[in-house]
């Protein structure tokens, strides 16, 4: 991973150390809009996946998993859920009726996974950085069938695939770069260089904008998907680790890990709309706020506070915190199943 700028170095050794979870302060009720929704969590330090469930705001199952789990994404028919073992070599695929695993799936020695994608398609796209590469991953519950994508860059990170999955885009933390992998042809991928410290990305549903986030520079930078040119840069909140647009694709935030704030951005003018407070300033060294994800009704973005081993529940169009629910240790990658 790419050197934090300092003061943020204790942020990165808070990222692999333990830390005492604290206690949530939101006082949401339970709601009938979230009766069987499911959140899962992957546990990195823990390296463990929780199961918690929103209408009651409970953890009601928590199994072991893989190595350092970071990411994980659920399958289009609700099914499964699979894990990028960041601290190993598979992507682990368990039952989110029951979290049973189904299997482990190999990419290879130092691979790494880390940003994974489960495709309407019924593929699963994941990252393998330390192998330089994206893996497509056909039938991942079936007769499985795997292809690699070389990036070319060191520590391709995050990702992104288009709605057709004819390409993918990763965040390459090692060569601060943004690199565009053609899944179909496999032509050379295209890399270019965008701001200090790239990191998060998110695709617009309509696949025609490419948004991501750089830490280093307090930035979020609009491209071109396909040329890779720079359309519109806006200024965010202190050190935003993650991008992420909501899903009827009219904003984005940033989760700005400095700061405990969310950053969010018209899409259409490129403009700051407006910061919500998740947490304090004082607080964010603490709380060590990292994913974020919005509920597909785009009401309510979810947010990993990796340190004090909790999720924010954010009122997207209030700002407020509803409440913070309880993970395992240092959770981190999440998932909405409806």
């Amino acid at each position: 991973m790419v050197k934090l700028l300092a003061p943020f170095s204790a942020l990165a050794l808070l990222a692999c150390a333990p830390v005492a979870g604290g206690e949530g302060d939101g006082q949401a009720a339970t709601s009938t809009e979230l009766a069987g929704q499911f959140l899962f969590v992957a546990n990195k330090r823990g390296n463990s996946l929780s199961k918690i469930d929103l209408a009651t705001g409970e953890e009601v199952q928590r199994v072991d998993s893989c190595a350092n789990p970071h990411e994980l994404a659920t399958s289009p028919d609700d099914k499964w859920v699979a894990l990028a073992c960041y601290g190993g070599t598979t992507v682990d695929i368990f039952s989110t009726s029951d979290l049973a695993r189904l299997r482990s799936i190999e990419l290879g020695e130092n691979a790494r996974p880390h940003g994974i994608v489960w495709h309407a398609n019924g593929d699963i796209y994941v990252t393998a950085e330390g192998r330089q590469s994206v893996f497509r991953i056909q039938r991942p519950v079936g007769e499985m069938a795997a292809f690699e994508f070389a990036t070319g860059k060191r520590g391709s990170h995050m990702l992104a695939v288009s709605p057709d999955a004819r390409h993918a885009w990763t965040m390459d933390l090692g060569s601060g770069t943004v690199t565009l992998v053609d899944l179909l042809t496999k032509r050379a991928p295209r890399s270019v260089e965008v701001g200090d410290e790239p990191e998060g990305i998110s695709l617009s549903p309509d696949g025609k904008s490419l948004w991501v986030s750089a830490r280093g520079s307090d930035k979020a930078i609009e491209l071109d998907p396909m040329t890779l040119e720079v359309r519109n840069q806006v200024d965010t909140g202190a050190f935003p680790l993650r991008l992420a647009i909501r899903p009827q694709g009219d904003v984005a935030v940033t989760s700005d890990l400095a700061d405990g704030s969310l950053t969010v951005i018209d899409l259409k003018t490129a403009a700051v709309l407006r910061t919500i407070a998740v947490s304090s300033v004082e607080e964010a060294q603490t709380r060590f706020q990292v994913t974020i994800l919005w509920s597909d009704d785009g009401k309510r973005v979810y947010v990993a506070e990796t340190g004090t081993n909790s999720v924010a529940e954010v009122d997207y169009t209030t700002g407020k915190v509803l409440r913070r629910l309880k993970t395992g240790d240092g959770g981190d990658g999440l998932a909405i199943l409806d």
